[in-house]
């Protein structure tokens, strides 16, 4: 089964993609970080608003900036894990 989370703006991503999500306070004071954010954005593989961000998405091949918190990435794909773990316990 194929979990998808909706990021904000626009974005949706697969939750097995997912390698961290980070609050945006932490990306502002990380110079290791910011750099590689940096790079990444020399080669096209950063999307969503920064100057707007509460939080940042890692993924294999993207970061993803997004308007939402970290809180609320955070339950969405719990809610997701959730929903796919039902069929596991439907009993006809």
């Amino acid at each position: 089964m194929i979990v998808f989370i909706h990021i904000g703006n626009d974005n949706v991503i697969r939750s097995r993609e997912v390698i961290a999500i980070i609050d945006y306070d932490l990306y502002a004071n990380a110079s290791g970080m910011y750099q590689m954010i940096q790079e990444w954005k020399q080669k096209d593989r950063v999307s969503g608003p920064e100057k707007k961000a509460k939080s940042i998405m890692i993924t294999e091949n993207r970061i993803f900036f997004s308007t939402l918190s970290v809180a609320t990435l955070r339950k969405r794909s719990g809610i997701l894990t959730t929903i796919s773990n039902l069929e596991d316990y439907y009993e006809e």
